[in-house]
């Protein structure tokens, strides 16, 4: 018998990982997540980062309403994920309780909220890894930068100002990743669509990166 014909698939969620980690690590190593992280921007910097997640977010979940009994993204659709609500609380605190009549997208999260909204209306397995490298990403990196940001600028821990990277509906965040993984490899949709899903993934990071570039642009240091 041929080895190779009785030999396991990989799982998916190790393909999607894998395939993506270049464009995965473009976006966290960009010169503005490293200014910022290392201490060398202020809080402005910070606020102006979290406005940009809130349009993003605002997109992923205004979008997942409309998914909940679709059988590919229907079942990432977890409240106990969502960002959106402690996201305002956070920019209340960070820019004033008049936050919504200043805030702006970057064209660049503008172009990134836009995609978002195209896969949550037009096409259910590209949510999916729009979901992925959001909520995933913030789940375990994020934690990072709330460290750095509480001792940076003072905030009280996990308190307002980072109440973004602070997931109270989930116990354990091991065990919820070990879950989604899992979510992950029974995902409804076969070969060449996972391949979309691992496509668009790679998009949304580069999403990702064109939102640090502009970033930097705006909070460039002195020299």
């Amino acid at each position: 018998m041929d080895a190779s014909a009785t030999a396991p698939a990989t799982p998916f969620s190790t393909l999607i990982r894998t395939a993506s980690h270049a464009a995965h690590t473009e976006a966290e190593t960009s010169s503005f997540m490293g200014d910022m992280l290392g201490g060398r921007l202020g809080v402005d910097a910070f606020a102006r980062y979290t406005e940009q997640l809130w349009f993003v977010y605002r997109a992923l979940e205004a979008g997942a309403a409309g998914l909940a009994d679709d059988p590919v993204a229907g079942p990432f659709v977890r409240r106990e994920l969502f960002r959106t609500p402690a996201l305002e609380r956070d920019l209340a605190h960070l820019l004033g309780a008049d936050w919504r009549e200043r805030a702006s997208a970057l064209p660049a999260t503008a172009a990134y909220a836009a995609r978002v909204e195209e896969c949550a209306r037009t096409w259910p397995a590209g949510y999916v890894a729009h979901h992925y490298t959001r909520y995933l990403g913030d789940l375990s990196g994020g934690q990072v930068i709330r460290d750095r940001a509480e001792r940076a600028w003072g905030f009280a821990r996990k308190g307002d100002g980072v109440r973004f990277y602070v997931f109270d509906g989930i116990g354990s965040p091991a065990a919820f990743k070990r879950d989604y993984r899992d979510l992950l490899d029974r995902v409804n949709a076969d070969d060449l669509e996972r391949q979309r899903i691992v496509d668009e993934c790679k998009r949304a990071f580069a999403h990702n990166t064109a939102v640090f570039r502009e970033l930097a642009g705006e909070f460039p240091l002195s020299a």
